[in-house]
């Protein structure tokens, strides 16, 4: 019998842990990238068969960068609870938010690295990978906490939710510059969702409310897709208040690129929206159960699309951007929450960067699987896309990270990695001094 298509091909994880020293390097890399960069994703051990992709031990990867060099690269497996003692998730105490995966996404914030899962508590680890344990900011963090935070470029604080299986089922919460739990509350929705990610402007919380519904009766992954449950966006002030809600149509989203609110006081959200269709067909392929009657054997990609949020009239404008298959989209950082011109995406063996002034595509072929592209500014930069892009690319056996200048997508440099690695989910740069 064959392995399952998220134990196999560019999903296929590796069976251990190494490091090796002084990476080959083709091109030459910027001495200002002097710094670590992390890639976290699903990565089971030898053996295991967790029945979905998302199952899977988180697995971090790491190289560190310095002065033009790649001094090292090492993968470690985030040891949570249940990695090391094969902990339940659920039991009849409850759920334990330290059993989990740790697997989708790794950040600093106020000095920690934390590695995340969004149906669990972060997993503090070294900058060498070593795992330190669980963190609940002092005791005061009882939720989950999302996989995709958001880091206010002005304030330094950090914005994310955790999302409940019983009520509360959504909590938002907001950490000081200083790593301080400082605020949590409630926002109401109707019942539990896989809500992946969220996005903040300058005045308002974005909220994805879509219908793929949590029920602990599922057997495997449990959630499924609930018609009944609609689709709908809210906006919730920072400062407080009431959230409104706009209705969209049924569709999916993991990743959004940025958000703003334009000069009509609107607000716009980008995002690699998923169809029905096609979000049937990328749930069974990574393990999840689909009815039948409701696979029609579309693609299973997102493409990006645009919702304009007009609160003054109560009206969602909804706006397919382009048709290509693209996923995770990032942007230069120091814009968050307000306008900006420039999107990155990627799709199977390719990065797409928009330009969201005139919509036109530049597209950069790689070769390989190609992992979200992250983008690290460049010092002192004087335009919004003056830096690189950094992804990991695996063709076959072979992978390398890849350093592209943002601007007009070029190689910049290469670095040669000792090993596969397997397609994953996301990454960070985290500079030095």
């Amino acid at each position: 019998m064959s392995d399952p298509s998220y134990l196999g091909g560019d999903l296929a994880p590796v069976p251990d842990e190494i490091e090796a020293h002084d990476l080959e390097i083709t091109g030459a890399l910027p001495a200002e990238l002097t710094g670590r960069y992390f890639r976290n994703g699903p990565n089971p051990r030898p053996g295991e068969d967790p029945g979905h992709w998302f199952g899977g031990h988180g697995m971090l990867h790491g190289v560190r960068l310095r002065d033009g060099r790649a001094e090292w690269y090492r993968n470690r497996w985030v040891r949570t609870r249940k990695f090391t003692e094969n902990a339940p998730f659920v039991s009849d105490t409850g759920l334990d938010l330290t059993a989990v995966s740790a697997n989708t996404h790794v950040i600093r914030h106020a000095g920690r690295i934390l590695a995340l899962v969004e149906n669990g508590l972060p997993h503090e680890v070294t900058p060498e990978l070593a795992t330190v344990g669980p963190y609940d900011f002092g005791g005061r963090l009882t939720t989950a906490m999302t996989a995709h935070p958001k880091q206010d470029p002005l304030t330094g604080e950090l914005h994310f939710f955790g999302y409940g299986f019983f009520p509360p089922f959504l909590t938002y919460h907001r950490l000081s510059p200083a790593g301080e739990l400082v605020e949590s509350r409630e926002i109401e929705v109707p019942g539990p969702t896989m809500m992946h990610d969220f996005a903040v402007t300058e005045n308002h919380l974005i909220w994805l409310d879509l219908p793929m519904v949590f029920d602990l009766n599922r057997e495997g992954m449990p959630y499924a897709w609930e018609d009944g449950y609609g689709a709908r966006i809210g906006l919730t002030p920072r400062a407080g208040g009431p959230t409104r809600w706009f209705d969209v149509d049924p569709c999916y989203v993991f990743h959004v690129g940025n958000a703003w609110e334009d000069d009509h006081g609107r607000v716009v959200l980008n995002a690699a929206r998923y169809s029905p269709d096609a979000w049937f067909s990328l749930w069974r392929g990574i393990g999840g159960s689909v009815d039948p009657a409701r696979h029609a054997g579309a693609a299973g990609t997102a493409a990006l699309h645009r919702w304009i949020l007009d609160p003054a009239s109560g009206t969602a404008k909804e706006e397919a951007l382009d048709d290509r298959g693209v996923e995770f989209p990032t942007f230069n950082e120091d814009l968050l929450g307000r306008h900006s011109r420039y999107l990155y995406t990627v799709g199977s063996d390719a990065i797409v960067k928009y330009d969201q002034r005139d919509g036109s595509a530049q597209v950069r072929k790689t070769g390989g699987n190609t992992g979200e592209a992250v983008f690290v500014p460049a010092e002192g930069a004087a335009g919004e896309d003056e830096g690189w892009l950094l992804s990991v690319v695996t063709s076959g056996e072979s992978s390398e990270l890849v350093v592209l200048d943002a601007a007009d997508l070029s190689d910049v440099a290469s670095v040669r990695l000792p090993r596969r690695v397997p397609a994953g989910f996301h990454g960070s740069w985290f500079a030095e001094g």
